[in-house]
């Protein structure tokens, strides 16, 4: 009986993601879809604070002044701030617009999404402070 040959497989390094820089940037933006989930959850869980009542609505308010819950959303906030700038600078190579026959530039494209969040962003702002 012979025992079937096996290929040779080099050995794959366990971090090999961490020794190109676009390799790491790529799996941080995969890991902040993580977070992203922890904003929807915290979020709905905020809405769901504030259709139940008063009190309830205090409650989330302690448990969201809890420094662990407090340094999560500082965590959160960083890695859905790369989510968002790697997706909006993703834009010009899924978006390829033409005016008059001709391409519009990646520049522009990337401008316009970022003055659109600047834009949306503000609005949410001043509906939150008003």
């Amino acid at each position: 009986m012979t025992t079937p040959v096996r290929a040779y497989r080099q050995p794959v390094d366990r971090y090999w993601w961490a020794k190109r820089r676009s390799y790491l940037l790529f799996m941080l933006r995969e890991i902040s879809c993580v977070f992203v989930a922890w904003f929807v959850v915290y979020l709905l869980l905020l809405v769901h604070a504030i259709s139940a009542g008063p009190d309830s609505y205090v409650r989330f308010l302690d448990w969201s002044a809890n420094p662990l819950v407090i340094s999560l959303n500082v965590v959160a906030l960083i890695f859905l701030l790369l989510h968002a700038i790697t997706w909006f600078n993703l834009a010009p190579r899924a978006i390829v617009l033409h005016i008059r026959g001709r391409r519009v530039p990646d520049r522009a494209v990337l401008a316009g999404h970022y003055a659109a969040w600047f834009v949306v962003s503000a609005a949410v702002a001043w509906v939150v402070m008003s």
